[in-house]
């Protein structure tokens, strides 16, 4: 799976995803970008909430249970260079659900690909090389 970033103005960047679909990513005004889309600390921090939503959808799905109006809120902290510093994940359940519902849903959310990959969990490799345009 390929994603293109190609530069637009200043810090504002135009994303290229497969299947035709484009974001903009940005930095906020305050740190000299132009805000025309989120930052990618904010991206990595909405792909932590989404996996973690779908993750528990499709477990949830699996036991027949109804999560109803399931929220997922990440909420996260930024070291001085405005890299993430730390994650908090806030699963929004039906109150119908019980303790133990709860914590099963809680284990099954630190299981999403992208929790385990900001938990080290995995072995990712990266690999940079440089082409001329």
């Amino acid at each position: 799976m390929k994603v293109v970033a190609r530069r637009e103005q200043g810090f504002a960047h135009d994303i290229e995803l497969e299947g035709g679909r484009e974001i903009v990513v940005d930095e906020p005004a305050s740190a000299g970008g132009s805000d025309k889309g989120p930052s990618p600390t904010q991206l990595l921090a909405a792909s932590l909430a989404g996996c973690t939503a779908i993750t528990l959808e499709l477990y949830a799905e699996r036991k027949g249970w109804d999560l109803g109006a399931l929220e997922v809120e990440v909420d996260y902290t930024a070291s001085e260079r405005q890299a993430p510093a730390g994650f908090e994940v806030v699963l929004r359940l039906p109150d119908s659900f019980d303790e133990d519902q709860r914590q099963r849903l809680l284990k099954i959310a630190a299981k999403c690909p992208v929790h385990k990959v900001l938990a080290n969990e995995g072995s990712i490799a990266i690999s940079e090389r440089a082409e001329t345009i």
